[in-house]
């Protein structure tokens, strides 16, 4: 005869048993999600070819609606008029179902990251994301203005300030990764705010480079003071313009995925007349930078590339100047001119093309 089992391990059985439970739940579970997934990527597929023969007819429909519109009645006229309204909605509408539809990686990610899909499929991911980059972007600067501050005031180490170059290049090629990432979630950011990213990352790794020497020591100083006025200046317009596109979301005038780049209003203007002095300063700090380095590069002991490089890192790899004089004309004309069409565009997309570079 079998003596009665101990409590324990009568315990332990019906754990075991409420285990297999669970467990046989979860497999269901499981194996309905896997389901699922095949019945989403169908869904997505059918949805891509779906709007990619609907761009493709609505371009058709677009040409034949040019040629008929010009022998048409009153009614007609209006008939068409409300065609080429609707014509007009549907690439927003397309642009906002291809944000949660998987699509291929650009070049630059694809470079990067490879084949990896980076689409994020639910609103509050993406948003999330959004966040996540805004707040990145924001410690980063502070991070950079406290490393600056210490380099200018405390330290002299060239491998500090390499350091602190490091950091200007990991932060900017960060910033390109994960702008290119909200820019495949539906993102509206504008080319030149990731383009300018690059020519930074690059300028920085140009700084990384150049060798410890007298030049470098009669510039150093000058540029650790920009970088820590450019990182004070930052600071303050993310705090401005976040506090603006915070506003306009609450009117719902703005997309959830707008960076802190993005968007004016009249009412602005307040805020912006505090930050206006501080940015036309820092442009024209630039100007006096590349002024500086001009003035080295024509000195007969100067032998780092970098140098010229950094004086002008555009203009210099397509005109040739055949004199000093012309070459130093043409590089404050530049920086004029970039001036001047700060202001302009300044009256119709505010700060757009003034943040600081």
């Amino acid at each position: 005869s079998t003596g009665k089992m101990p409590q324990g391990f009568t315990d332990v059985l019906e754990e075991w048993k409420c285990l297999e439970d669970e467990y046989q739940q979860l497999q269901d579970t499981h194996r309905m999600y896997l389901q699922k997934l095949d019945e989403i990527s169908k869904l997505q597929n059918n949805c891509s070819s779906s709007i990619s023969r609907q761009q493709r007819r609505l371009k058709e429909l677009s040409h034949r609606v040019k040629k008929c519109s010009k022998s048409l009645s009153e009614e007609d006229a209006k008939k068409m008029d409300e065609i080429k309204e609707k014509v007009k909605t549907r690439p927003n509408a397309f642009f906002e179902m291809e944000a949660f539809l998987p699509k291929k990686n650009g070049l630059y990610l694809s470079l990067v990251l490879g084949n990896v899909n980076v689409t994020l499929f639910s609103k509050q991911s993406k948003f999330a994301y959004k966040d996540e980059y805004e707040k990145f972007k924001l410690c980063s600067t502070v991070v950079l203005l406290l490393f600056s501050f210490i380099c200018y005031f405390f330290v002299s180490y060239r491998f500090l300030d390499a350091i602190l170059n490091f950091q200007l290049v990991w932060y900017y090629c960060t910033l390109t990764i994960r702008e290119s990432i909200l820019i495949t979630n539906g993102s509206r950011i504008k080319g030149w705010w990731v383009f300018h990213h690059y020519i930074s990352a690059f300028l920085s790794g140009v700084m990384l480079t150049w060798p410890d020497g007298n030049l470098y020591k009669i510039f150093r100083n000058q540029f650790l003071a920009y970088s820590l006025y450019q990182s004070f200046v930052q600071c303050l317009q993310c705090y401005y313009q976040s506090g603006c596109l915070y506003r306009l979301r609450a009117l719902g005038e703005r997309h959830n995925l707008d960076l802190t780049v993005e968007g004016f209003q009249s009412w602005m203007w307040k805020g912006l007349t505090f930050l206006l002095p501080f940015l036309f300063f820092g442009h024209f700090w630039q100007l006096f930078n590349s002024l500086s380095l001009f003035k080295m590069a024509q000195l007969p002991d100067c032998k780092e590339w970098q140098v010229s490089v950094l004086t002008h890192p555009l203009i210099k790899c397509v005109i040739y100047w055949p004199t000093n004089l012309c070459e130093a004309v043409w590089l404050v004309c530049l920086h004029l001119f970039f001036l001047v069409c700060a202001c302009l565009f300044l009256n119709f997309f505010c700060i757009r093309f003034i943040w600081l570079i």
